[in-house]
């Protein structure tokens, strides 16, 4: 009781320097993590109350622009307002949402996608193509969204036809259009118009989201109105869902400036397409061998690391395809075993008693990364190799493997769903720091990205059995994300990546009448 006691009187102390529902920002450095032990001693002890209502944050000053917003509360707002022509659901398959259909040329360049017809935006006029051509081509020049749209050459259409036509053959470029679309001419604004099943309100009530009364899609949704608390920065934000001003925060507990909201709620993973590897330089000598390289493949820990180093937050991978995709190939793993891991090293010819010595480089902003890498390299140092970690900052970090001054690194990639891999390990790739090139790696993946839907799967094993025997990289786990929410609150939500509201419909909100 005592414990309960001073939570509350931190409260009524914080509340009185803050003087209203806007949050500004408390004054100790180590304060959330304070209110966490608090938190975490206390919660099992008392039930949470049920909700009188149901509140998102949002960053104060900052656009819900999808192309341009930040990573955080604005974008988690957009699964909201905005829909796309597909969403990829949890095992990221792209599932048609504004698309009716589409046909693919054989060549498998041009991909012509009729829309749905009786869709509106929340100021009641119809979406048409020129409103899907418009927001392609704005997410297309956009730091977040041009990279897996660079390799589209057009974007045409006509009433309800839009016509994207491609530089390569990607069968499976479907999976990268889950592009939010905005009404032609509105992006930019602070609250573009969107089609989704809320829009942006503020009146004398204050700032909320009202349920879209044009909204096209059958569904009856839980939640007539979502109230929107303004908050001047993340911190902010992770105390607001503390004191529970706000309901639910989707967020990275791994990133390097994760929220310390640990012990606040319940929290459900999503998958990730964000890879985390050990990158090789293969230009290097002994790592051109690729017996060693396959060998160090089999010396990793991964579901140790995920545990002892994120949290818990990921899904182990051995290949560059994350494990929640049906296309992950699970009868090509070989489980961890050290006895594996000793017996590669002897047939490479790294069980001779000399000594090898590489250094892994890391980029010391995040803990979590470095004390994976020192752990992989202490399990990898077994044997004639002593691999020593170095943590540059990440300037220096980037420069070094843009050099190709390095042995290895700790590395993250966030990939497109299609799984592409050949910015990665493709000859000429733009983050194929090694120059690594080996022709049946590239026609493995062009053969991969030509396939059609019954040849995918077998193309996909074909490329992961190749690169198990080569191992240009060695991946270690995908990242997940973590929705957060208030204990009890809320049943049957299942968030992705992309959108925390993926099947809103379902949920069950536990709010107080």
């Amino acid at each position: 009781m005592k414990r309960v006691f001073a939570l509350l009187m931190l409260f009524l102390f914080l509340l009185s320097l803050t003087g209203c529902s806007n949050w500004e920002e408390p004054q100790e450095d180590d304060f959330f993590q304070i209110m966490s032990n608090y938190y975490n001693k206390s919660e099992e002890e008392d039930e949470a109350p049920a909700l009188t209502s149901f509140s998102l944050p949002y960053l104060d000053g900052e656009t819900a622009d999808p192309y341009t917003c930040l990573d955080g509360a604005q974008r988690t707002l957009g699964g909201l307002l905005y829909e796309s022509l597909y969403v990829l659901d949890p095992a990221f398959v792209p599932q048609p949402s504004l698309a009716q259909s589409y046909v693919c040329s054989a060549d498998g360049r041009t991909y012509t996608i009729t829309l749905h017809r009786g869709v509106y935006f929340s100021d009641g006029t119809e979406m048409t193509a020129r409103d899907v051509v418009y927001s392609l081509k704005q997410a297309r020049s956009s730091q977040r969204y041009g990279a897996r749209l660079a390799e589209v050459s057009s974007i045409s259409g006509s009433e309800y036809t839009v016509t994207v036509t491609l530089r390569q053959t990607n069968t499976s470029f479907l999976a990268r259009l889950d592009v939010p679309i905005v009404k032609n001419g509105t992006a930019g604004r602070t609250w573009p118009t969107g089609t989704g099943p809320y829009r942006y309100v503020s009146d004398d009530t204050g700032e909320h989201l009202a349920l879209n009364s044009r909204w096209w899609q059958d569904h009856t949704l839980p939640l007539a109105r979502i109230e929107l608390v303004r908050c001047k920065d993340s911190d902010i934000m992770s105390y607001a869902f503390y004191t529970r001003e706000i309901q639910l925060l989707l967020c990275d507990l791994t990133a390097t400036d994760a929220p310390s909201v640990s012990g606040s709620g319940a929290y459900t993973d999503a998958a990730t397409t964000t890879l985390q590897f050990i990158g090789i330089n293969t230009a290097r000598s002994h790592l051109s061998d690729p017996a060693l390289r396959a060998a160090l493949n089999l010396g990793i820990d991964r579901q140790g690391c995920i545990n002892a180093f994120l949290l818990g937050h990921g899904l182990a991978a051995q290949f560059p395809v994350s494990p929640a995709s049906a296309l992950y190939p699970q009868a090509l793993e070989t489980p961890y075993s050290p006895d594996h891991f000793d017996t590669a090293m002897a047939q490479a010819g790294y069980s001779s008693g000399g000594t090898v010595r590489l250094t892994m480089l890391v980029n010391k902003e995040n803990s979590f990364k470095v004390d994976a890498a020192r752990r992989i390299a202490e399990d990898l140092s077994r044997h004639d190799l002593q691999i020593t970690v170095k943590a540059l900052p990440w300037e220096q970090y980037l420069l070094a493997l843009q050099n190709g001054n390095y042995d290895l690194y700790y590395g993250e990639c966030r990939l497109t769903a299609d799984w592409d891999l050949r910015s990665l390990i493709g000859t000429g790739g733009s983050l194929n720091y090694s120059g690594y090139t080996n022709t049946d790696t590239d026609a493995l993946m062009s053969a991969y990205l030509r396939a059609d839907d019954a040849g995918r799967e077998a193309a996909m094993l074909e490329l992961c059995r190749h690169l198990s025997e080569q191992a240009p990289i060695l991946p270690v786990c995908f990242k997940s994300v973590s929705m957060l929410l208030p204990s009890g609150a809320v049943e049957n939500a299942i968030p992705t990546a992309a959108n925390p509201f993926y099947n809103l419909a379902q949920w069950k909100i536990d709010i107080a009448e």
